[in-house]
């Protein structure tokens, strides 16, 4: 496919979420940018969600995991609507009874000042890393397959990457992003879909037949139920796949930003369960795909694309889709797809760094409003700056399969905040507020000891996703330990 034409395709696609930023953002107010007025639909938010949640990973990165694990991911995935359930009936009705900006101005409501800076900073830290984790991987392709045959350096495809998510998200915020993330997702779902429609096709499939081949039966086992050793263990992976949601989803302001615009306590929680039944099943058709992709290449010899002289099988999907002659129309359909799928999670991101930083950083509560809106204005540019820098050192540190270093940096960073809510809203201690921040730190430092330790020092165990849970809950125990007697 052209790359002028793909150029011209993504200028497009901004124009029209401009435009939806001009329409949605004429207020310009702190109220719009932070919570949208609390007059967002449900049905909205719950739609656009699906696309910020998915995001440019799982479009391309999900498909390019199949040939390594099959469909074992859905073993996580099932997980994930456990914990959209924890999400809806534990954690809203909290944010909401406070009525809540920010979702760390509950840790200072529950326990003091340094907690609630404590969490804001580890949901500062997932949150840069989750948001340059799925941007990194969109400018990796759209550098193969454009932007290098014009001989423009990466990191200057980062650079206008993510100029362009400010200049729509600079005024309406989360207003703005409740409208385009509904737009994203669209694509993204109908992006998948033409995909496995195109391929399935050109492989003389229908659809049916494609589902009942023994070519997929090579790819589609989800279970591994054969030794809890194993990384990739049913109960590691589903327990893994609660409690990445829990925190990812209902401790993270990324997400609960959107909910929280939401018109009431029971509207937001018709927007989490209707999205976690879409999402699981949009989440099985790219399992569907990344089959399909690597059944295609078998047939047709073609060899994993390579990112610095090593197989990246994150970029078969776009190697497919733009290069193996398909037709422009697949190639068109990838193309708004992989945009929506980044975009769609890269704007909220933006959003909800400014938010967290304005609010539980810089606490601009008791400043004018013109002075609210002038210190938001210069976050959010920091913000993306902050973005550009950590997006191009990716391009030199990482190395494995992007959706598994997301996951895994998570049992990391959202430990802490796992712990500290989770010992807020189920006990009734009061702690030592002034020594929150050792207790979260020697937790990750001890998990990140912990994730080091050879799997032949465990008597062959592969330690997992089960990483976060154990954060959370040595976060737990270091709080009962510096409670007030």
């Amino acid at each position: 496919m052209n790359s002028f034409l793909i150029l011209i395709l993504l200028l497009s696609y901004f124009v029209v979420l401009i435009l939806i930023s001009y329409l949605t953002s004429k207020n310009d107010s702190n109220q719009d940018f932070f919570k949208a007025g609390k007059q967002s639909p449900w049905y909205l938010v719950a739609f656009g969600m699906i696309g910020a949640s998915l995001s440019g990973v799982t479009f391309i990165s999900v498909p390019g995991w199949v040939d390594a694990s099959q469909f074992s991911y859905f073993q996580v995935v099932l997980g994930y609507m456990v914990g959209y359930f924890v999400v809806a009936f534990v954690l809203l009705p909290v944010y909401y009874k406070l009525n809540l900006t920010s979702i760390y101005e509950y840790l200072f409501h529950r326990f003091g000042f340094v907690s609630h800076k404590t969490g804001a900073f580890f949901f500062f830290v997932s949150r840069v890393l989750g948001a340059a984790f799925r941007l990194y991987l969109v400018a990796i392709v759209l550098q193969q397959f454009i932007f290098d045959q014009w001989n423009i350096p990466f990191e200057i495809t980062v650079i206008i990457s993510i100029s362009l998510i400010w200049i729509y998200t600079f005024r309406g915020g989360i207003k703005t992003i409740v409208w385009t993330d509904t737009l994203q997702t669209v694509f993204m779902i109908t992006a998948v879909i033409l995909s496995i429609y195109f391929i399935t096709e050109s492989l003389d499939w229908t659809f049916s037949e494609f589902l009942v081949s023994e070519e997929l039966k090579a790819y589609s086992t989800i279970f591994n139920t054969d030794s809890i050793l194993d990384k990739g263990y049913f109960l590691k992976s589903f327990f893994g796949g609660v409690f990445i949601t829990i925190c990812m989803t209902g401790l993270d302001q990324d997400m609960m930003q959107k909910n929280l615009s939401c018109k009431s306590l029971k509207d937001a929680q018709k927007n989490m369960l209707s999205f976690s039944i879409v999402l699981t099943l949009v989440t099985f058709l790219f399992l569907l795909l990344g089959a399909l992709l690597f059944i295609y290449a078998k047939r047709n010899n073609i060899e994993i694309p390579l990112l610095d002289g090593q197989p990246k099988t994150d970029l078969l999907f776009p190697e497919i889709a733009l290069n193996s002659g398909l037709g422009i129309t697949l190639g068109i359909t990838f193309i708004l797809g992989l945009i929506a799928a980044a975009y769609s999670s890269a704007d909220s991101a933006l959003t909800s760094l400014t938010t967290s930083f304005c609010v539980d950083i810089l606490d601009m509560s008791g400043k004018s409003e013109k002075a609210q809106k002038s210190i938001r204005k210069k976050t959010h540019i920091g913000m993306s700056l902050l973005l550009v820098l950590v997006i191009i050192s990716f391009k030199y540190i990482l190395n494995s399969n992007v959706i598994d270093s997301l996951l895994t940096v998570a049992g990391y960073t959202y430990g802490p905040l796992l712990g500290m809510f989770a010992f807020g809203i189920f006990t009734d201690y009061k702690i030592k507020d002034k020594f929150v921040w050792i207790v979260a730190l020697a937790s990750v430092i001890t998990v990140f000891m912990l994730g080091k330790i050879p799997a032949v020092d465990l008597g062959g165990y592969v330690i997992g996703y089960e990483l976060l849970p154990i954060n959370g809950l040595l976060t737990f125990i270091g709080l009962i330990l510096i409670r007030r007697k």
